[in-house]
C-alpha cells in the first residue's frame, strides 16, 4: 500500500456558542468556519461589516461604500448557508452507485440559485473568512469545491455529531480546494494488485468448485486494499490487534487476502475435508463459516488479527467481537480513559441485514457505556443494493441502510466501491477518527453482487434491471487498471502478467491442498494454557474440591459485613447486612446471596476475576444481592468484594438487551478462560430474546468451530404463581440443547450447593458452560439455608441432594425424584401428612446427568415399590421428557424391582404458567398430591391453612 501524497490537511477553523438567527433575522452571522451544525456567533449586522472591510483592505482594495458593504456581508451570510447545506446533505448528490442506477437529481437547495446567486453573480468575489481554505472566492468556485468535497466518489455524514472538535477532525481531511484523494504510483499499484488478487481468487474458486456455495465477494474487491488500509494505518496508530466479524459475502476472499489465511487450507476445506474432520474433533462447519488468526507485517509494524467463526445468523456474531475485544483490551492494560487504542473490532456488514438486524443497534448501544466500551468499532458495510431477493425499498424505510448509526452520533462514510482509492481513503479516514476519539465509525461501500445470493442462484428473477446492467457492466479492476494506465502508472500489460503470477499461484496451492493435512486443533494455547478438553471417562472427572480455608472464610464475612464510616446505607440494607453479622456469628442460616457473595470473594482472593453483568445486577431482580452498596445522602457506590486482593471483581449493571448482552459475555469469556462470566437474565424467560446466541454458540460452538467456553447464565426460574412470563426460565430448551457432553444445566437448592459450583467452574482444568436455573422463592425460603460448615475444605458440589429427614434406605418405598423449588413444597407436605417411607431427592445437576450416583443411591434400597417423577412444569416443559429414560438407566443399572419413573405435575399446556393466583395455587398443590399419593383436597386444604 502506497503512502498519500499529503495529509488533506487545512487551516483550523474557528468556532463559537451555537446559537444564531434565522434567515429573516435583522442579525448577520460572522463568517467562520461553521463547524457546528448551525450558523456560529451571530453579532449585529455592523461586526460583521467591520470585518468585511477589515478582509477587504487587508487584500489592498479600497474601502467599501454603504451599499457595498451591505451586500458583501449579505453575500457572505448566503454563501456561508449554501457551505452548510453541503455539509449536512452534499452525500445526497453523491456518485456512489457504481451502476448508476441509484442516481438523483441534485436537492435544489445545493444549487447557488436557491440564495439568490445568478448570471453574473457567481463571479463576484463574496468574503469566506477561511472556509474552504479562502478568504475571498467567487460563488462559482465554492460552489466547483463543495462538489468535489463532498458530492464525488465518498459522501460524508457528519453534521448530526454534537461535538464540534469531531465534526471539525472530519471537516478539516476532506474539505478545501486542495483536498484529494490520491495515492502514490507505487500505493496506486500495490491497491491494484490487491482487487486483481480479490477477482482472480474468486474467479478461481468459480472454476474449480463449480454450483458450490462461496458466497463470493465477486463486485466488492475494493475491500480488500482498504481493510489492508486499516491494518497499516491501525498499526502506524497503536493498534496491535484486530477482532474481525462477518458473515458470508467475501468472508472466504477476506480469510485469504487480508487475514493470509493459506489458499491450500481453504482448497482442503472445499474439498470436503474441512478443518474439523474426525482427526481433528468436533462436527465442522461449513467453509465460510470458519475463522482464523494470523499475524501481518506493514512498514515493520506487526498486528495480530483474528476473525471469529460465526453462524448463519448474519449479525449476531458483533457482540461476540465486542467482548472478545473488551476482554483482550483488559489483559493488555488498554482499558479506561484514553485508552481502548490497542484492540480494535472490524465488523463487515450486508447492507440488509445492518438495516434490518436489531443486534447491530444492540451493538451500537455499548457505545461509551461503562463495563462494555471498546473505545470505538470500525462498521464496513459491504452494500449490495440487495438482500437475498428483496431491493432497499422493499425493505427499510431510511435512504441507507447505515442510517441506524446516527442513534449514536457516529459519522458515517458513504463511498463508491468501483473506486478503490475512495474506498482505501475512507478506511483510512475511519481508522484515524477511532484511534483519536474511541468512537464508532460506519463505511457504507456502494457495489454489487455479480452473481446471485450464491453463485447457483438466479438473480433475474427478481431484479431484471440490475442484472442486465451487472452483465454490461466492467470489474473494479478493469475500471482502476483503465485508470492507471491513462494516468501513465501502470502500461497495458501490467495487469495480465500480475493476473497470470497469481492464477499459478493458486494453482500450484490447489494441487498442495490434495496432500495437506490438517494439523490436531490447538485449542488450548495462548491464555487457555493449562487447560484441556475433558477427560474420559465423563463420570470421572465432575467434581474437584471447592471447599475454603476457615481463615478465608471469615476474612469474607467480614468484608461482606463492614459498613465504611463514610456510607450511610438504606435502613433495610442495614437489617440485611445485620442478618450476615449473625449467620458468620452462628455459622447457620446462610442464605443464597451470601453464599454466591462467598464464591466470588474466594475466587477474587485466590487470584481470579469475576465479571457479572445484567439488568438490575449490583442490587440483584428480587432485592437479594445487593452487590452494591449506595450512600442514601450522596449515592457514592461501595462495593465490598472490589476491596479483596489478588483478582478483580467487577458486577455491571447492564443495557436493557438480552441478545447483545449475552452475545458480548460469551465473546468475554470466549477470550479469558480465567475470569468467571456470567450473565443473569432479569426473569429467565428473558433469555428467550437471546436464544440464536445459546443455540448457535452456547451450545454448539465447542462442536462446530471447536471453541471451549466457560460462560454461566443464570436464570431465575420457579413457579410461585407470577404468570406465564415470570415463572419459567425454559428449562427444557436447554435439555434439548444437551449433546456430547457440551454444556451444564443444573437446578439448585442449596446455597452451599450454589456456591461450590460457580468455584468448580473454575477450578477444573476444563471449560463448559454452565446453564443455572437460578431461585425466586428459595432465596429467602427457610428450609433454603446452608451451614458454615458446608462451604469449608472438604465440601464440594453435589449433584444429587437427599431430604433432611429421609427414612432409612430399608423403610423407602417411595422415592420422588424432582429438581429445584418443589422438592421443598414435597417435603413439607410429606412431613405434614405424617408419610414415612418416601425420599425426596433432588437432581441438582440434570445435565451430565448423574446417573452413577442415583444409581448407586437407589440400589441400596431393596424394598422400593414406585418411583415418581415430580415437577413444576407442564408435561411438554420442563425436565420430564429428558430425564425419563436416564432414570430408566439408573433404575436398571441398580437392579431396581422398579422399571420405570411415572409422571406426577402439571399437564400439557400451551402457556408455561397460569396467571390466576388461585388455579396455580390448586395445580400446585395436586402435583405435590399425586407425587404423594394423597388427596388433592386435604392438600389444597393445608396449603391454604399454611
Amino acid at each position: 500500500m502506497g503512502q498519500e501524497v499529503h495529509e488533506f490537511e487545512a487551516d483550523p477553523s474557528q468556532d463559537g456558542p451555537q446559537q444564531g438567527p434565522s434567515w429573516q433575522s435583522k442579525r448577520w452571522p460572522i463568517t467562520d468556519a461553521l463547524a457546528g451544525d448551525d450558523l456560529t456567533r451571530a453579532l449585529d449586522p455592523m461586526a460583521l461589516k467591520v470585518e468585511v472591510q477589515k478582509a477587504a483592505k487587508k487584500g489592498g482594495a479600497p474601502a467599501l461604500d454603504e451599499a457595498a458593504l451591505e451586500q458583501a456581508a449579505n453575500d457572505s451570510y448566503r454563501v456561508m448557508l449554501l457551505v452548510r447545506t453541503y455539509r449536512v446533505r452534499g452525500h445526497l448528490a453523491a456518485d456512489l452507485d457504481p451502476l448508476g442506477l441509484s442516481k438523483k437529481a441534485l436537492p435544489a437547495d445545493m444549487s447557488p440559485e436557491y440564495y439568490g446567486f445568478t448570471g453574473k453573480d457567481l463571479d463576484r468575489k463574496v468574503y469566506l473568512g477561511g472556509v474552504l481554505g479562502l478568504e475571498w472566492g467567487t460563488v462559482s468556485q465554492v460552489v466547483e469545491i463543495l462538489r468535489k468535497n463532498y458530492c464525488g466518489k465518498v459522501g460524508l455524514e457528519y453534521m448530526h455529531i454534537a461535538d464540534v472538535e469531531e465534526r471539525r477532525f472530519l471537516q478539516e481531511r476532506i474539505e478545501g480546494g486542495d483536498k484529494s484523494i490520491d495515492f502514490t504510483p507505487e500505493g496506486k499499484k500495490a491497491i491494484l494488485a490487491a482487487v486483481v488478487r480479490g477477482e482472480q481468487y474468486e474467479k478461481f474458486l468459480g472454476k474449480k468448485y463449480v454450483g458450490t456455495k462461496r458466497f463470493g465477494l465477486d463486485g466488492g474487491e475494493s475491500m480488500i486494499p482498504a481493510l489492508e488500509a486499516v491494518i497499516k494505518y491501525g498499526g502506524q496508530l497503536g493498534v496491535k490487534e484486530i477482532i474481525y466479524g462477518m458473515a458470508h459475502r467475501g468472508r472466504l476472499n477476506i480469510l485469504a487476502n487480508v487475514l493470509a489465511k493459506p489458499y491450500r487450507v481453504i482448497f482442503h476445506e472445499f474439498s470436503g475435508g474441512s478443518a474439523n474432520p474426525e482427526d481433528v474433533g468436533g462436527s465442522g462447519d461449513v467453509k465460510y463459516h470458519l475463522g482464523t488468526s494470523t499475524d501481518r507485517e506493514f512498514d515493520g509494524t506487526k498486528v495480530h488479527m483474528s476473525l471469529l467463526p460465526n453462524p448463519s445468523h448474519l449479525e449476531t456474531v458483533d457482540p461476540v467481537v465486542l467482548g472478545k475485544t473488551l476482554a483482550q483490551q483488559v489483559f493488555r492494560d488498554d482499558v479506561g480513559q484514553g485508552k481502548h487504542k490497542q484492540v480494535l473490532p472490524v465488523l463487515i456488514h450486508g447492507d440488509a441485514a445492518f438495516a434490518g438486524q436489531g443486534i447491530v443497534w444492540e451493538c451500537f448501544g455499548f457505545s461509551g457505556v461503562n463495563g462494555y466500551n471498546t473505545g470505538g468499532c470500525i462498521h464496513f458495510i459491504i452494500n449490495n443494493q440487495i438482500g437475498f431477493t428483496t431491493s432497499p425499498q422493499f425493505s427499510r424505510g431510511s435512504p441507507y441502510p447505515s442510517d441506524v448509526a446516527k442513534g449514536v452520533q457516529a459519522p458515517i462514510i458513504h463511498v463508491n466501491g468501483d473506486d478503490p482509492e475512495a474506498v482505501t481513503f475512507a478506511c483510512k479516514l475511519a481508522i484515524d477518527y477511532r484511534q483519536k476519539f474511541g468512537r464508532d465509525i460506519v463505511i457504507d461501500m456502494w457495489c454489487y453482487r455479480r452473481f446471485g445470493h450464491n453463485e447457483g442462484d438466479e438473480p433475474s428473477f427478481t431484479q431484471p434491471l440490475m442484472y442486465g446492467q451487472i452483465k454490461k457492466h466492467p470489474a473494479v479492476s478493469a475500471l482502476y487498471a483503465e485508470r492507471l494506465a491513462a494516468q501513465g502508472v501502470i502500461d497495458g500489460g501490467w495487469k495480465g502478467n500480475l493476473e497470470d503470477t497469481i492464477t499459478a499461484t493458486l494453482e500450484n496451492e490447489f494441487e498442495a491442498a490434495k496432500t495437506y493435512k490438517a494439523n490436531e486443533a490447538d485449542w488450548f494455547g495462548g491464555r487457555w494454557a493449562g487447560l484441556n478438553k475433558p477427560a474420559d471417562p465423563v463420570t470421572a472427572r465432575r467434581n474437584v474440591a471447592t471447599g475454603i480455608e476457615q481463615k478465608l472464610f471469615d476474612s469474607l464475612g467480614r468484608t461482606l459485613t463492614t459498613v465504611p464510616d463514610d456510607l450511610t446505607v438504606h435502613k433495610t440494607l442495614g437489617r440485611v447486612i445485620d442478618a450476615k453479622r449473625e449467620m458468620f456469628a452462628t455459622g447457620t442460616g446462610f442464605d443464597w446471596a451470601t453464599a454466591e457473595a462467598l464464591a466470588y470473594g474466594s475466587l477474587v482472593t485466590e487470584g481470579y476475576n469475576v465479571r457479572l453483568s445484567g439488568q438490575d445486577c449490583g442490587r440483584g431482580t428480587f432485592s437479594q444481592r445487593h452487590a452494591v452498596w449506595v450512600d442514601q445522602k450522596d449515592e457514592h457506590k461501595y462495593v465490598p468484594l472490589t476491596t479483596l486482593p489478588h483478582g478483580r471483581f467487577q458486577v455491571l449493571d447492564s443495557p436493557l438487551s438480552e441478545y447483545g448482552v449475552l452475545g458480548f459475555e460469551y465473546g468475554y469469556a470466549s477470550a479469558d478462560p480465567k475470569t468467571l462470566v456470567l450473565w443473569e437474565a432479569q426473569f429467565g424467560d428473558f433469555a428467550n430474546g437471546a436464544q440464536i446466541v445459546i443455540d448457535q454458540y452456547v451450545a454448539a460452538a465447542e462442536s462446530k468451530w471447536l471453541r471451549a467456553n466457560g460462560l454461566v447464565m443464570l436464570l431465575p426460574h420457579g413457579y410461585e404463581g407470577q404468570g406465564p412470563e415470570h415463572s419459567s426460565a425454559r428449562l427444557e430448551r436447554y435439555l434439548q440443547l444437551c449433546a456430547e457432553d457440551n454444556i451444564q444445566v443444573c437446578n439448585i437448592t442449596s446455597p452451599a450447593n450454589y456456591f461450590h459450583v460457580l468455584r468448580r467452574q473454575m477450578h477444573r482444568s476444563f471449560r463448559k458452560p454452565l446453564i443455572i436455573m437460578t431461585p425466586k422463592s428459595l432465596l429467602r425460603h427457610p428450609l433454603a439455608k446452608s451451614t458454615a460448615a458446608d462451604f469449608l475444605d472438604g465440601a464440594q458440589f453435589k449433584r444429587i441432594l437427599s431430604d433432611p429427614a429421609a427414612p432409612q434406605d430399608k423403610d423407602t418405598r417411595r422415592v420422588v425424584l424432582c429438581t429445584g423449588k418443589v422438592a421443598y413444597d414435597l417435603i413439607e407436605a410429606r412431613d405434614a401428612a405424617g408419610i414415612t417411607d418416601t425420599q425426596i431427592i433432588r437432581i441438582e445437576q440434570i445435565y451430565p446427568f448423574p446417573g452413577e450416583p442415583l444409581a448407586l443411591r437407589l440400589s441400596r434400597m431393596a424394598n422400593l415399590e414406585e418411583v415418581v417423577w415430580c415437577q413444576e412444569e407442564p408435561k411438554n416443559n420442563g425436565s420430564w421428557f429428558f430425564v425419563e429414560p436416564l432414570i430408566e438407566e439408573s433404575l436398571k443399572a441398580a437392579q431396581c424391582p422398579v422399571a420405570r419413573a411415572r409422571y406426577a405435575g402439571r399437564s400439557a399446556s400451551a402457556s408455561p404458567a397460569t396467571g390466576l393466583a388461585k388455579r396455580h395455587a390448586a395445580e400446585q398443590a395436586a402435583l405435590v398430591a399425586d407425587a404423594l399419593s394423597l388427596s388433592v383436597r386435604e392438600e389444597i386444604r393445608r396449603k391454604q391453612k399454611a
